[in-house]
């Protein structure tokens, strides 16, 4: 499985974006696939989970804020990010497990600033 993030830019505090993973090589609609972010100088942190059934989970700090979704058709999975903030910069990936073998995007840069 290749996953390939997009989406990720320059935004203001309180702006919005909206990130891309897009799957190709094996279909994933069964597969419980999940957002990592990690900051400069920081651990990689887990954001949210969706799983093949679309019950969602967030880190409580984007709670309300963030919003995961998936097309399986499009083999395709989302985050909506509305209201940033300086704290949610980092670089953004999508992780899933299939068969004990971690799969991981490249990232996608999300920087928030003024």
């Amino acid at each position: 499985v290749l996953l390939v993030e997009s989406g990720g830019g320059l935004v203001q505090p309180g702006g919005s974006l909206r990130l891309s993973c897009a799957a190709s090589g094996s279909p994933v609609s069964i597969n419980t696939m999940n957002w990592y972010r990690q900051a400069p100088g920081k651990q990689r942190e887990w954001v949210a989970v969706i799983d093949s059934r679309g019950v969602t989970n967030y880190i409580d700090s984007v709670k309300g804020r963030f919003t995961i979704s998936r097309d399986n058709a499009e083999n395709t999975m989302y985050l909506q990010m509305n209201s940033l903030k300086p704290e949610d910069a980092a670089v953004y990936y999508c992780y899933l497990r299939r068969y004990g073998m971690d799969y991981w995007g490249q990232g996608t840069q999300v920087t928030v600033s003024s």
